[in-house]
């Protein structure tokens, strides 16, 4: 057997235990996400979005579709990758993979794209509710495709960093909860930075998640606060600086090998 054929085993055995994972409790990773979505249309979309009014010239439940998309695959995204890796260490298997015959590069590419399939079906999912509450199309379907999956990547590099330094399993959810949210909803999925004062326009321009959600936004609504590619160029700096870390990270065996 050849390294590589060797390779797409390992890699293969990976994601196909990832996406299992998350399959078997869907009830956990996926149906949650369809939930909120519909909370969030019935209290902000029905209720609030009639005192609105137009956004951009969309109706508001129309301006939201696409920032609760990808904060729905942003979420479980990350959380896909930073509570599998963290497992993985904390009952001590994830050793066996970093002392097999397997490259770093592998193991990382593994687990990514477990938190990426995650990330997308998950937003297929929402996206069908989104459906049922609005009827946009999709104005630019190659943009809005990578911006969704370039964003997914970039997610589920960082909670791959997480779970590497995490110590405990109240350690996984610190970021998620004071960084990843705040940043979400911060990041223009329910209003459009013309709305804010000057002063907050040019803070706004600080979040990483505004450029995505809005580069998202143009994709599917053909609006945005953001140039689209200043958006793309952002993202896949951050994906190339991530993930340089994380394998940097997974090479040295940081937080794995006592």
């Amino acid at each position: 057997m050849s390294n590589w054929q060797g390779y797409r085993i390992a890699y293969s055995t990976i994601v196909i235990k990832e996406v299992l994972r998350f399959a078997r409790i869907w009830v956990q990773t996926i149906l949650p996400s369809a939930i909120m979505t519909s909370l969030y249309f019935l209290i902000f979309g029905a209720l609030i979005g009639e005192r609105i009014g137009e956004m951009d010239g969309y109706s508001y439940q129309s301006f939201i579709v696409p920032g609760l998309i990808l904060m729905a695959v942003i979420t479980n995204s990350y959380a896909n990758t930073v509570s599998s890796f963290f497992q993985a260490k904390y009952q001590r298997h994830v050793e066996e993979l970093i002392i097999a015959p397997v490259p770093s590069w592998i193991i990382l590419a593994g687990y990514v794209t477990g938190g990426v399939v995650r990330g997308l079906v998950v937003g297929t999912v929402v996206t069908g509710v989104t459906l049922y509450f609005s009827d946009v199309g999709v104005e630019h379907p190659l943009l809005t495709i990578l911006v969704v999956v370039l964003t997914s990547i970039l997610f589920t590099l960082a909670g791959l960093i997480n779970a590497i330094f995490a110590k405990s399993f109240d350690d996984i959810s610190v970021i998620p909860t004071f960084v990843l949210t705040p940043l979400t909803y911060l990041g223009g999925v329910f209003y459009s930075i013309s709305l804010l004062p000057p002063f907050w326009q040019k803070l706004s321009l600080a979040n990483p998640v505004l450029y995505m959600i809005n580069a998202f936004r143009y994709g599917i609504l053909g609006v945005s606060d953001i140039r689209p590619v200043t958006a793309l160029l952002l993202i896949m700096g951050f994906i190339l600086i991530l993930g340089s870390v994380a394998l940097w990270l997974l090479n040295r065996g940081v937080g794995i090998k006592s």
